[in-house]
């Protein structure tokens, strides 16, 4: 397995890489810029989109076409036409912006909340939101962060990051109502567990911020499988493309040694 680099930057927090299996494109997010970014591999192609207040993640809605979640609300977001138009705002504590979010297969938008622009703990919720209405899924979250369905879609994981564990909810796919199950994977060297991935074998991929690493997670059993290091001590989450391979977000550090600025990785699980 090697890793290249695929993009560096002088953002602080890259996050909530994407990928569009139909389209060939990953979608990625600077969040305190409020940046956007679409990135064609086959061309190199990189366009970007600024938003007005910091944006956690994005969600797939056609091709060049996201819906991407900032402070200041939900916004559709056309990379043809690099133009991004108000779509809605959910009911959020002023204190807090959007960070982690995943669709469901009924077309429901799950998003986390964190405090902003100071960490509080227990602020945070995840929060779903489909055809108008608002629900509530978790509550008293401090930086809600990975989301992730199980391959039958009958299981949420999520990361709380300070609790260093992975949850696992019952997920009712027809109401979209949650009800916790267990915590599966628990952290207890330094890495905290950030964003994260499922695999087509159900493995759970999590970045590991602080600990310079993609880790592998059997949901199951609890058992870490393996870790791919990295040359940033704050990874930020994860995405497969149509080739099984990784994409990774980093965020800065305060390390002297360490190069500025957050950067994209491509890691090369698969050669085929």
């Amino acid at each position: 397995m090697t890793h290249s680099l695929v993009y560096q930057s002088n953002s602080e927090l890259l996050e909530g890489p994407i990928f569009d299996e139909e389209n060939r494109l990953l979608y990625f997010v600077s969040i305190l810029d409020g940046l956007v970014f679409c990135y064609n591999a086959e061309t190199k192609e990189f366009l970007t989109i600024k938003l007005d207040s910091p944006v956690g993640c994005v969600y797939i809605l056609g091709y060049k076409k996201v819906m991407a979640a900032s402070k200041n609300g939900f916004y559709k977001v056309d990379f043809e036409t690099l133009r991004s138009t108000f779509s809605f705002q959910l009911e959020i504590d002023n204190a807090v912006r959007y960070n982690d979010g995943i669709a469901d297969p009924k077309g429901r938008f799950l998003i986390g909340t964190m405090g902003y622009p100071q960490v509080i703990n227990h602020i945070g919720k995840v929060l779903s939101y489909h055809n108008g209405t608002q629900k509530t899924l978790i509550e008293n979250t401090t930086i809600s962060n990975g989301l992730a369905f199980s391959l039958d879609n009958k299981f949420l994981y999520f990361i709380d990051t300070p609790t260093k564990k992975v949850a696992k909810y019952h997920y009712n796919i027809n109401t979209g109502e949650v009800k916790f199950h267990s915590y599966v994977i628990e952290f207890t060297d330094i890495g905290q567990p950030d964003g994260m991935c499922i695999d087509k074998k159900g493995l759970l991929w999590i970045a590991e911020w602080e600990g310079a690493c993609i880790s592998q997670w059997n949901p199951e059993n609890g058992q870490k499988i393996k870790d791919i290091q990295l040359p940033f001590n704050n990874i930020t989450s994860c995405c497969l493309d149509n080739r099984s391979n990784l994409y990774v977000t980093t965020a800065q550090n305060n390390s002297k040694t360490e190069p500025k600025g957050g950067s994209l990785f491509y890691i090369e699980l698969n050669k085929n």
